[in-house]
Order: structure tokens, then sequence, then C-alpha cells
């Protein structure tokens, strides 16, 4: 693995573009959670395919997908950060979450699985906390069973973060900005039933939520017991995809207010919420997830309060 460019500043996040050879491009991101330090909050985030099949409407890693990388391609990004600031490989921060969420849809790739059974021993990290967040597509079963099976035996007692992106309760809509066969909301659910037990986090039902979708709390009540789940609203961040496709976000970053009535109303259906903005300069970084910095510089597309940062190249 060669990093050959990085953009964004240490003190919010970074986003480190490498090459895997074979014309193979990867990207992965660190960033923190202010105010806290590096040594008490921080999130890595890695891809875990090349590109990706998928093509949602909001996410600028769709297309120019080239495949799998395998599990030791996939710990080579997280290695490269943890021995970047920790060369022992002692991460202390008590909350050390790694997303695998940058490019690419996780249950395509197997190797994800053999990833979470080496995190424990690879890093003397007590604050370990995977998160997998999935759009839950048709025909990879395997992939959540296994999950299922190493979250319960390595990630027991709030150690372990699943998240299904959801975006909108309309299914038409849905199907529109995820556009590959995906589970519907019954089997999501009857999965999620098996998946989460006492003592786990709560599931995360995840809306990047766009202008115009509709969120309808007794919709999710038919399917998604707030015992067991929570509600994560987010902005759509500010990419190629989403400029081209006329989506433009429901949360305004710099007003989180605009988030309230949609919250309020969930929350009035016994669901806790969480309206979920971060550090708006990661933004202009193209560090949040489902973003692709790559895409930007291929395409150079100029996207309103994104991608402002320079791209250093690593020689």
């Amino acid at each position: 693995m060669r990093v050959f460019a990085v953009t964004g500043t240490p003190d919010v996040a970074e986003v480190f573009m490498a090459d895997m050879g074979e014309e193979r491009m990867v990207e992965f991101v660190e960033a923190l959670q202010p105010p806290y330090s590096r040594d008490e909050r921080w999130v890595l985030m890695v891809s875990t395919l090349y590109g990706c099949p998928v093509k949602c409407l909001i996410c600028d890693a769709g297309g120019s997908y080239r495949g799998k990388p395998t599990a030791e391609e996939i710990l080579r990004q997280i290695d490269h950060m943890v021995y970047r600031w920790y060369p022992d490989g002692h991460v202390p921060a008590s909350k050390f979450k790694i997303q695998f969420a940058r490019m690419g849809e996780p249950s395509f790739n197997m190797a994800v699985l053999d990833v979470l059974e080496q995190l424990p021993h690879r890093y003397n990290a007590a604050g370990l906390m995977p998160s997998v967040s999935t759009i839950a597509p048709h025909g990879v079963d395997a992939f959540f069973e296994g999950l299922l099976d190493v979250k319960n035996r390595l990630y027991p007692n709030r150690r372990f973060q699943f998240q299904y992106s959801i975006h909108t309760t309309d299914v038409a809509f849905r199907d529109k900005l995820i556009p590959v066969r995906k589970w519907s909301f019954a089997q999501m659910a009857a999965y999620g039933e098996r998946f989460y037990r006492p003592g786990d986090r709560k599931i995360t039902l995840n809306f990047a939520l766009a202008e115009g979708m509709p969120v309808e709390p007794d919709m999710m009540l038919r399917y998604f017991d707030p015992e067991r789940y929570l509600v994560k609203i987010t902005p759509v961040n500010p990419t190629c995809r989403a400029v081209q496709n006329g989506l433009s976000t429901h949360i305004d970053p710099y007003r989180p207010e605009t988030g309230q009535a949609v919250a309020q109303s969930l929350t009035e259906a016994g669901y806790d919420v969480i309206i979920s903005i971060g550090e708006v300069e990661e933004n202009a970084i193209g560090s949040n997830c489902g973003q692709y910095v790559l895409k930007y510089l291929e395409g150079q597309q100029t996207v309103q309060d994104g991608y402002k940062y320079q791209v250093d190249a690593i020689h």
C-alpha cells in the first residue's frame, strides 16, 4: 500500500488516498470528536471495497468498482492510522471506533468478518468499538450470519455498533436512492430481533435526510421496536452525486434546529433520537461518510460547502 495523497487537518479529520496496486485505489479517514482529544475519542473509517457497485444517489463512492480488498488490505488502512500516532499499538482512547463505512457496502466482502476477528488481538485498545453500517442487500445472508456470530463472541456489552441505512420510510423513494435489491423492512426487523441482545447497543436506523424524504413514525413502529432501535438523523453530505441528482439536505448543518420537527415526532413515538451533524469543516475536507475525494479530483466539480481543502501529494 502506498499512500500518495492526504487532505484535511489532524485537528479535525484527514482523508488518506492510497494506491493498492493493479490500478486499485482506496481511501480511509481518521477523525476527532471535538471537544475530545485523540486520546479520548478517535474515529477511523476504512474502505471495504475498491469503489462500490451500488451507486447510491447521495454517495460519491459508487462506480469504478474494482473488487474486494483482502482482510490484510483492510487492516493496512487501520495500521497506517494507528501506528502513525501510537507506534506500540496501544490506543488509549476510551472510545476507539472503527467504522467500515468509507468506500463500499461492507456486507459484499466476507473479509470484513476476518478483520473483526483480528482487531481485538491486533491492537491494545480497551475502547475498541467496531461499527458496521449496511443498506442490507439481498443475497448476502452468509455475511450477516457471520456478523451475528462474531459480534456475540467478541464484542458483547455495548462494544459493537450496527446500523441500517434507511434514509426514508417511503419504500419507492428508498429504492431510487439505493438502486439494488435489498431486504424489506420486515426482513431487517427479523434479523434485528436476532442481532440485538439485552446489554447491546441499540441498533441504529440511520437517516441521511434529504429534502422531501418522508419519515413516518407509524411506519417505523410496525417493524422497529424503540426498545431495540434508535434513530440517527444526519444531513445529506455535499457530494458530487447529491448535486447531480438534485438532492439537498433537509437538515442545515449550520442550523441544527432544522431537524427538530422530525426528531420530535420520532421521540413522541418512543425512539431515542440523535441529530448527528459533527464538525461542518469535515464537509470541506470530504471526510464524512458517503464522500469520495478521488471522485472529486477526477471531475473537479464545484460542490457548494464541500471539498474545499487542498489535497497534498505524498512522494
